[in-house]
């Protein structure tokens, strides 16, 4: 496929295809929030990370509560939500037809949200850099996710966890959700596009952003994007042979990081990930029954059949055991 000179059109291979819900009026705000750079916020509290975190209310933050365009000095798309229009479901309602409110919109009790939220879905956003993944998510499909994370490590929050996001269709009731810049894995057909995002040079394997895209918006000045494993991986996903390269070292560090304090602050996200028969990590969708069973950090292909993010290269084993070991390390003192 040919990399198209305009960063949306590059992106609609976007991996994320959302449930959407009847849009809900009025809508919120969010609240005037104020941190200290690396904590998140759940039900207007803040919680550590130990790693850099920018808010939606932050300078350069990326605002999934605002029902206008993000970025008015591009041309405005022609799939652009009407103005007005929310990304998300304020506060998280139930999927049986019923429309139960589970979690109040301005909900304050962190032990509420816990109580209906039970995932954490990793994806990979097909953007490359996350301020791509967000003019794609917010200005162009009308959807959201609660975080993005950047190459260069930094976590970006768009709204408050309380709030459910369209980011996995069945799943977003109970989840939480992340989208990794990364270009994505590609089945051989796809080998030539993906290629052309990557270049060695006297440092090993690096990310190369295409000219249009310039540096991305990564906030950290001058840095080099490089895979944590110096080499193509290949593995099958939904059957599937694919090609991919791994996430830098800062991106994994930071998820860690978020993954640990998540399984603490929401008991029923188990620090695992869903396993096949051998006791594997499984590369498949998960059925209608296991999904409903499960409770823990799982892939947006555990979640859809049509789904292969966060793809091959994802390393979930030495990934999920660095979040057992940071949970040891670094217990949260007063979780609900």
């Amino acid at each position: 496929m040919r990399v198209s000179p305009y960063p949306f059109l590059l992106c609609t291979l976007l991996a994320l295809v959302a449930c959407r819900s009847p849009r809900p009026q009025p809508a919120d705000p969010g609240p005037e929030i104020s941190h200290t750079g690396d904590q998140i916020v759940i039900c207007d509290q803040h919680f550590s990370i130990g790693a850099p975190v920018v808010l939606w209310t932050d300078p350069g933050g990326y605002n999934g509560y605002s029902t206008e365009r993000h970025f008015t000095d591009r041309p405005k798309p022609k799939d652009s939500p009407a103005p007005g229009t929310l990304r998300y479901q304020p506060g998280r309602v139930s999927r049986d037809g019923s429309k139960t409110q589970l979690v109040s919109p301005y909900s304050r009790s962190v032990a509420e949200l816990g109580r209906a939220v039970d995932l954490f879905v990793l994806h990979y956003d097909v953007c490359g850099a996350s301020q791509s993944c967000f003019n794609v998510l917010h200005d162009h499909r009308g959807l959201s996710v609660h975080f993005m994370l950047d190459v260069d490590g930094i976590l970006y929050q768009t709204m408050d966890l309380r709030e459910q996001c369209w980011h996995a269709t069945k799943a977003n009731t109970r989840s939480i959700g992340v989208e990794i810049a990364h270009i994505g894995g590609r089945a051989k057909r796809g080998l030539a596009e993906m290629e052309r995002w990557y270049v060695r040079d006297a440092g090993g394997l690096r990310v190369r952003f295409p000219s249009w895209l310039g540096d991305g918006g990564v906030r950290t000045p001058n840095f080099i994007a490089r895979p944590t494993r110096d080499y193509r991986i290949e593995g099958r996903i939904q059957g599937e042979r694919h090609h991919m390269y791994d996430y830098t070292p800062q991106q994994y560090d930071t998820l860690v990081k978020l993954s640990a304090v998540l399984c603490q602050v929401f008991p029923r996200i188990q620090a695992d990930g869903p396993r096949d028969g051998s006791g594997t990590v499984t590369t498949k969708v998960m059925s209608d029954g296991a999904f409903q069973a499960f409770g823990g950090i799982l892939g947006h292909y555990h979640v859809q059949r049509n789904k292969v993010d966060p793809g091959v290269a994802f390393n979930w084993e030495p990934f999920l055991a660095s979040v057992r070991e940071r949970m040891r390390l670094f217990p949260l003192q007063n979780t609900p």
